[in-house]
């Protein structure tokens, strides 16, 4: 059971508490969940190398985010079509409800470490319907000798997340589902940053999100299995799509499936994010990123926490070393912490995921933070930061070989994500091969939510094939649209091409929304046996279309086919 905040953090005897009399929210109330499982079926000296707790929390409940709302009149401004900067700063210039405002200068006055004020709204992390990655979380590196400096940045952090409960992508992910933006309401935590201060940046050594099932088994690797996607820093580059360490818990040494080193070393992690512990940034209190700052791998290497997650590449024998005591180009394997034995991360993720379904009686997804001695590597700690039910369908539905490589068949992939049939589909926007150009990538975001956003407006599903990550936070890897910017899609079909064969999508946020919300989701190679049919595309008559990307409607509707336990699919025409 929670326990109400006693003006303590820290010095608390209990390390989860809340203000106000109203509901935790998704987020909250699954930590405070599994947190009785935790201490109840965890064996800390399993693995007493590594403390795994969940990081100290307060949790502001939703009561309070009503008495704001009310009290300065925000629903007008927050239902209407305003930017979101100027929701934003409507939200700023509100003023917290006076019941909170003693705690929160009790607390913020006793903390001087960096702080993340998260977003834990009623809807979030449910199955069916979740809202991940949705709001918005902001970090502050609350190290500023003045209290009341410390207090007022953490005021607008807890205000901007309240915000973003009415910001543009919010309404648009709200109206694709069977919710109303109106009818939400935000708790927010306040939680303590997993990590380590090298200089002027605090981040862990790792961070990252482990799923109890995959979606995209490679080598010996089974869906049961599991899969875990690593990243040095911060956790936005994991959840954002950004470019992450992806292997699976039962083949904790077999890499990914790159075609040679130097595509691994293309397509490894080479920027990190972290908390700026160091000149002030310009204010900027309505937006996320206004206090953290991205470093790259030679400012990790000068750090030291290279030491226990790369290893460095032998162009002379073109093979890689775990480690870095050798010179030459560094990768991001995070191989030290999960070859090396002195450092059980594998084993330790492997039973939190098994505890984790056990107490959720489902698939799940998790997020973590490792923090390991700057010095020794142990002990280390790792922050439980979340945990998610996942939606796996076991309908049966079969897809034979030769539908695959029928002569209608406008997609077939043998790597999707989903189950079932869709038959009511007749309108298609995708991205123009034959235009594109990856420096093109924010223009083409935005043709393409011109786009979809008609189609909502008119209420029709529709079908979205795309090249490269879509939804990544970087632009040279795919188009960089939000989740709920597209999430009235059925279908997302993701493609290579000669100018963005990357990866394809990875992003946690992402994948938890696409699987909840049953999107039919397939990655094509265009270098495979089933590439996207352009030409066919090319050849059906426009609704509308740019340089960039193009709507056509059919006038009959595709025939959607996914066996979600082969993992393979067919669109046919």
């Amino acid at each position: 059971m929670l326990k109400e905040f006693d003006r303590q953090f820290f010095g608390s005897a209990d390390r989860l508490t809340y203000i106000g009399s109203g509901e935790l929210g998704g987020k909250a109330g699954g930590l405070v969940y599994i947190r009785d499982f935790l201490e109840r079926d965890f064996d800390p000296q399993a693995i007493p190398q590594i403390e795994v707790s969940i990081p100290i929390m307060t949790v502001i409940t939703t009561d309070m985010f009503d008495k704001f709302m009310e009290r300065n009149d925000l629903y007008e401004v927050a239902s209407s079509d305003a930017r979101d900067d100027q929701i934003a700063l409507a939200f700023q210039q509100a003023s917290l409800p006076v019941e909170l405002v003693g705690d929160l200068r009790a607390l913020i006055s006793k903390v001087h470490q960096p702080l993340a004020i998260r977003s834990s709204s009623l809807l979030e992390d449910t199955v069916n319907e979740p809202f991940a990655g949705v709001y918005s979380t902001k970090m502050i590196p609350n190290n500023q000798p003045d209290p009341d400096v410390r207090f007022q940045k953490l005021v607008e952090a807890i205000k901007f997340v309240y915000s973003s409960t009415y910001f543009k992508s919010a309404k648009n992910y709200s109206r694709a589902t069977s919710n109303l933006s109106s009818d939400e309401k935000m708790a927010v935590i306040i939680q303590e940053v997993v990590g380590c201060r090298f200089g002027n940046r605090f981040y862990p050594h790792v961070s990252g999100v482990a799923r109890s099932y995959n979606f995209y088994p490679s080598g010996h690797a089974k869906p049961e299995d599991g899969v875990v996607n690593l990243a040095l820093g911060l956790g936005k580059t994991v959840v954002d799509g950004g470019k992450c360490w992806i292997y699976s818990p039962a083949y904790p040494r077999t890499n990914p499936p790159y075609k040679s080193i130097s595509d691994m070393l293309k397509q490894t992690q080479t920027s990190f994010w972290a908390v700026n512990m160091g000149k002030p940034p310009a204010f900027d209190p309505i937006h996320e990123t206004e206090y953290l700052v991205e470093g790259d791998l030679h400012d990790a290497e000068v750090n030291g926490s290279l030491y226990y997650t790369a290893s460095t590449y032998d162009p002379q024998n073109d093979k890689l070393t775990v480690g870095t005591g050798l010179p030459g180009p560094r990768v991001l394997t995070i191989a030290p912490s999960l070859m090396v034995r002195d450092i059980p991360l594998n084993n330790l993720l492997k039973n939190l995921l098994e505890l984790s379904e056990n107490a959720l009686q489902n698939e799940v997804e998790i997020e973590f933070a490792l923090s390991l001695h700057p010095e020794y590597g142990l002990p280390a700690r790792l922050g439980f930061l979340q945990v998610r039910p996942m939606s796996v369908s076991d309908a049966k539905v079969e897809v034979t070989d030769d539908e695959l490589s029928a002569s209608n068949a406008l997609v077939a992939s043998k790597v999707v994500i989903g189950n079932g049939t869709e038959e009511s589909i007749s309108d298609i926007v995708y991205v123009k091969p034959q235009a594109f150009d990856a420096k093109n990538t924010n223009k083409i975001a935005s043709d393409l939510i011109e786009f979809v956003n008609r189609l909502a407006d008119d209420d029709r599903k529709y079908m979205l094939i795309t090249l490269g990550r879509l939804g990544t936070s970087d632009p040279w890897m795919g188009v960089p649209v939000e989740f709920s910017e597209v999430a009235g899609a059925k279908v997302i079909v993701e493609s290579t091409a000669p100018g963005m064969n990357v990866e394809l999508s990875q992003g946690s946020h992402f994948f938890h929304n696409i699987i909840g919300m049953h999107i039919l989701y397939f990655t094509v190679q265009h270098t495979g046996d089933f590439p996207v049919k352009w030409d066919w595309l090319d050849r059906q008559a426009s609704v509308v279309e740019t340089d960039n990307v193009r709507h056509v409607r059919l006038a009959s509707p595709l025939l959607v086919k996914v066996d979600g336990r082969a993992g393979r699919g067919v669109v046919l025409v």
